[in-house]
């Protein structure tokens, strides 16, 4: 006999950073109108890039944890979709949330097509055009497979277009845009970044990376510490635990801590990073999430990549694509940022029109 419920039950797989902050605009409201089960990977295991998150946001305590990090991506994927197809089998979910395009992500997405169950992606439509990163096949396989597929920009309905997808596609904007548009005055009264470090706004630079096709090449790597010691201004460079482990692997941690100008750290809380890049002078990155976040806080991007699904920001001006290239990096930050910054995700409502969407799906009262 099957389960009575007074509402739908919908269950979001997350694993990241940038899937918690998503995660945190949306959950909030799911919850007024559906019964959500709050599902972690693990994929991010380290307790500064995943518990300080669910603090900081006021994100619902996972219902489930697969512990599920570490190793390579087929690895990951290999612990994680046992443990998601029976959790899907047991909870029979009316719909299955994935945001972005981790292995989590498609994890879930896997899971949810096993299973018959209905998925709903995040952030769809992103593409950089680039097979030779993870994140871009865990993408495009996710949106193939996905029912409602929820795009931030209008290039990532165009994207789906061309792909064939055009049914349950929906132009919702960023929720990420949402939660940074809601904390960036809390961050600036409440995070004391700045002060604990003796840095003052626009005189230094951040730094992150952690993308693999940066950091688990022994050749791009080095690239990478070049050009840390060559940057013009003190620079901030919260590791990622993934970095952290190929810089000491190859002797280059302790080459990086002897540099005065550059203050190597321990992952940031969101309140403190957030603070941290809206003050910078610029932030070099390989994330997709910080180039989007320096976007919105008005911080010149330099991406350390040569595509990026982000393809906006850099159109207006605010993102510059240098790879690991130290001369075309140190010429960007010469330049000085446009003098206008046009609205691009959605205003801060992203995630009020996904539950709309969701809620309708599924019949939630």
């Amino acid at each position: 006999m099957s389960e009575r419920r007074s509402r739908p039950r919908v269950v979001t797989v997350v694993g990241n950073r940038p899937q918690f902050v998503k995660a945190a605009a949306v959950s909030r409201l799911l919850r007024e109108r559906v019964d959500e089960v709050l599902v972690h990977t693990g994929q991010h295991y380290d307790a500064e890039l995943s518990d300080v998150f669910f603090d900081e946001l006021d994100l619902p305590a996972p219902d489930h944890y697969l512990g599920a990090g570490g190793g390579s991506n087929l690895e990951q994927l290999a612990r994680m979709l046992p443990s998601l197809e029976a959790l899907v089998a047991d909870l029979a979910p009316d719909l299955l949330l994935v945001y972005g395009d981790t292995n989590s992500t498609l994890a879930g997405a896997l899971a949810a097509r096993a299973g018959g169950i209905a998925l709903a992606h995040v952030e769809a439509g992103m593409r950089s055009f680039d097979r030779a990163m993870p994140e871009e096949t865990n993408r495009v396989l996710t949106d193939h497979v996905s029912d409602l597929l929820f795009c931030s920009t209008e290039t990532a309905v165009e994207n789906l277009a061309r792909e064939g997808l055009r049914l349950g596609v929906h132009l919702v904007g960023d929720v990420m845009a949402d939660l940074l548009l809601a904390s960036a005055d809390r961050a600036e009264s409440c995070s004391r970044a700045l002060e604990e470090r003796s840095l003052e706004p626009q005189r230094y630079l951040l730094v992150t990376a952690h993308r693999a096709g940066n950091v688990d090449d022994e050749h791009r790597l080095r690239a990478l510490v070049e050009l840390l010691e060559s940057l013009p201004l003190p620079a901030v460079v919260p590791l990622h635990p993934r970095t952290r482990t190929r810089l000491a692997r190859l002797g280059l941690a302790e080459r990086l801590a002897q540099n005065p100008h550059l203050r190597i750290e321990p992952p940031l809380g969101y309140l403190d990073f957030i603070r941290l890049l809206r003050n910078a002078r610029a932030v070099l990155t390989d994330s997709g999430g910080v180039q989007k976040e320096a976007y919105l806080l008005g911080t010149p991007c330099l991406t350390l990549r040569e595509r990026t699904e982000w393809v906006e920001t850099v159109a207006a001006g605010w993102n510059t694509l240098v790879g690991l290239d130290r001369d075309r990096a140190l010429a960007a930050l010469q330049r000085r940022p446009p003098a206008t910054r046009p609205e691009l995700y959605g205003g801060g409502r992203a995630a009020e029109r996904i539950r709309e969407i969701i809620c309708a799906y599924t019949g939630a009262p």
